[in-house]
């Protein structure tokens, strides 16, 4: 159960369906799943450790607000081990493997197509996830997953810009240069997908002086 409850809190994050800064109440999460405030502690406490929910004394969980300088670190990191995976992957991947990539890329389009926001947000992160599986490093896919949702908290937080439909584009770009073993364009490719991705969030927000901001002309409010 408290695997469970942690799978369900992060889906709900990754998602979009639990913003940063959400109280996460023990009494109802336990409610909800029908166990102890126990188990719902310690699922909590998990999701601490992954940096995910953040513990407050004498206030609680909350869904973690990651900073500024956080997003950039965990975009570091994926670009840093991400490359090196493709790179890897350039020399081991199989034609069943390639397949399988297709398949995943096809799912991806469909929701895209259909403006399927939970589905297509799960695709576009899990596709990562593959790629790592492929090399049958179960650390790395993990080290990963954690680091996937972690962005899709920070891009809640930011605002991303960068379209669904761009990622699936890059995604097939990524999958072209892996079938054709190119490793250098792999690796160009995937640096060139999390510095777009890192690039359209919102990290240096511009913040007018009080005179500029009350003189900007507004829209009529609504009636």
């Amino acid at each position: 159960m408290t695997q469970r409850i942690v799978a369900s809190i992060t889906s709900a994050i990754v998602e979009r369906r639990l913003m940063p800064g959400t109280k996460l109440a023990e009494q109802k999460i336990a409610d909800i799943f029908e166990v102890s405030r126990t188990i719902v502690r310690q699922a909590l406490n998990q999701l601490s450790r992954d940096h995910l929910v953040v513990l407050e004394p004498a206030r609680g969980a909350f869904v973690a607000m990651p900073s500024v300088e956080e997003a950039r670190q965990v975009f570091m990191v994926r670009a840093m081990l991400e490359t090196a995976l493709v790179r890897q992957l350039c020399g081991s991947i199989t034609d069943a493997q390639i397949a399988q990539l297709r398949e995943h890329l096809r799912a991806e389009r469909e929701a895209v197509t259909r403006t399927d926001v939970s589905g297509r947000t799960h695709l576009l992160a899990d596709f990562h996830v593959v790629l790592a599986q492929m090399l049958g490093n179960g650390v790395l896919a993990q080290v990963l997953a954690d680091l996937l949702s972690r962005s899709s908290l920070i891009a809640l937080m930011y605002q991303s810009s960068h379209s669904a439909e761009h990622s699936q584009a890059e995604h097939v770009e990524i999958v072209d240069a892996l079938e054709r073993r190119d490793a250098r364009a792999a690796v160009r490719l995937m640096e060139q997908h999390i510095v777009s991705v890192e690039s359209n969030l919102r990290l240096d927000p511009h913040t007018p002086d009080l005179a500029s901001a009350l003189r900007h002309p507004t829209a009529a409010l609504p009636r």
